[in-house]
């Protein structure tokens, strides 16, 4: 399948999760998707590896999956949200992953959230209490 290129793939450590992105990380976030089942989570806990494998993942993610390397893994083709429960497993919480994504520190990462929600009720306010963005 060919992909079209866009402006925001020459831009340095952003990774647009587009069709094409959707496309390679698919069985990645299938993956990920099917610990919404214990039995899976359980499984998946037992043997990372053999788990990958069974979802079909490609070395590289498989390797990434293992390492907890989720800015890879978003590279690859990861969905953050999908991403957020591979993170549980690797002890570390949706913000410490954030933080990996950013390359800061976990409290550095807490500290931008803090400072990006700063306002944000007054502007809800202003817009009648939906948020455009």
């Amino acid at each position: 399948m060919g992909w079209q290129k866009h402006d925001y793939d020459s831009i340095p450590g952003t990774y647009v999760f587009d069709g094409k992105r959707s496309n390679s990380g698919y069985n990645l976030n299938r993956m990920a998707y099917s610990f919404i089942h214990k039995n899976n989570r359980d499984e998946f806990a037992a043997d990372m590896d053999a788990y990958c494998r069974k979802y079909n993942l490609s070395d590289e993610q498989r390797e990434a999956v293992l390492a907890g390397d989720f800015l890879k893994l978003m590279h690859l083709g990861g969905n953050v949200y999908y991403l957020a429960k591979i993170a549980v497993f690797h002890g570390l919480t949706v913000q410490d992953a954030g933080a990996a994504f950013h390359g800061i520190t976990t409290e550095e990462f807490k500290q931008l959230l803090r400072d990006n929600a700063a306002g944000f009720e007054n502007k809800l306010q202003q817009e009648g209490g939906y948020w455009h963005g």
